[in-house]
């Protein structure tokens, strides 16, 4: 019997709200630059997303095996890296300045009895230029940072296949979709600053180094539902909370609710961490619905951004229905 399986995973990058900091962030303050809007949570089309400018870079890893009396015989991968393009309004006009792609990185397909694995590194860099020091050499860059994203995708012989996010830059934030178009995975730490200053010359995978991913899970929908609402209100105010450091306490009592803007924090029940949360994720729901007791610590496992989200923004069926999606003492 022949039989022929596909899959696929894809990388979407888009810069948050907030995201940049230091000098190079006062031409989005100004409104010359743009932050992105969140993407959906179902990638249907990736051409006409980047027809739309919804993304600033795309890494597409399609992968296919031929399986003939149980063995596998013959494989193939496609696919491919997607740049968008940098719009600063000067004045009454907008200008595009088109990005730079870098070359798709392959590896050499991992072949076994049992799987075939693919590997894909994509990315690129803006266009304009983004003067600056930086703390080696040459000690002064012109060109922008880095970005980009490394996908793995493994096929089996029965037609399962699995995927991850092994690399990526730590700017700006990637989302990973399934090969159903489903999102299923995000990036939680949007570091600027590191990315900034570090991600040029071998310091990206085009020379010799690779950055680990920090993943996270998927927020429900419900929240993230509400953190649009926020963001689109235009009232968002944040605060920054450095690692180690605790945005609540079990039990303490309050009342005021937050959403994650970036970061990764430890949730803490009776001083065992029962799970992470990242981006996108509201907490503090539970002191809402338990006599304004918090039920759990909340630690900063990386640097953090919060932003105190008003209750009126979430009545009490909404929250129960967030608190259920968290169960977090439950997860021990």
């Amino acid at each position: 019997m022949h039989m022929k399986f596909e899959s696929s995973v894809t990388a979407v990058s888009w810069i948050p709200a907030e995201a940049v900091k230091g000098f190079l962030g006062v031409p989005f303050e100004m409104g010359l630059a743009h932050y992105d809007d969140a993407l959906p949570e179902m990638l249907d089309n990736l051409d006409e997303w980047h027809r739309k400018d919804l993304f600033r870079e795309a890494n597409e890893l399609k992968g296919w095996i031929e399986v003939e009396d149980g063995k596998i015989v013959a494989h193939g991968q496609e696919g491919g890296g997607r740049i968008g393009v940098t719009r600063l309004k000067i004045g009454p006009k907008t200008v595009t300045v088109k990005a730079k792609a870098m070359p798709d990185i392959r590896a050499v397909p991992e072949v076994t009895d049992d799987y075939v694995r693919f590997i894909q590194t994509c990315g690129g860099r803006t266009g304009a230029p983004a003067p600056r020091p930086v703390p080696r050499k040459p000690f002064f860059q012109v060109d922008s940072a880095v970005a980009w994203t490394t996908l793995a995708l493994t096929i089996y012989k029965d037609g399962r296949s699995e995927y991850e996010l092994i690399g990526a830059s730590p700017f700006p934030r990637h989302w990973v979709y399934d090969h159903t178009g489903k999102l299923a995975m995000e990036t939680g730490l949007t570091d600027f600053t590191t990315w900034i200053n570090d991600a040029f010359g071998d310091r990206t995978p085009w020379g010799a180094y690779d950055a680990p991913a920090m993943v996270k899970q998927v927020e429900s929908p419900l929240e993230r539902e509400l953190t649009g609402m926020v963001v689109r209100s235009g009232k968002l105010k944040s605060r920054e909370l450095p690692s180690g450091e605790c945005l609540t306490k079990q039990g303490e009592s309050g009342s005021d609710m937050y959403l994650i803007l970036d970061g990764i924090f430890a949730v803490e029940v009776d001083g065992a961490e029962v799970a992470q949360v990242g981006p996108g994720a509201i907490l503090g729901e539970r002191s809402g619905l338990e006599s304004g007791t918090r039920t759990a610590t909340l630690r900063a496992r990386t640097q953090c951004r919060v932003a105190a989200l008003p209750q009126r923004y979430a009545d009490e069926r909404e929250l129960a229905q967030i608190a259920r999606g968290h169960r977090r003492e439950e997860g021990r």
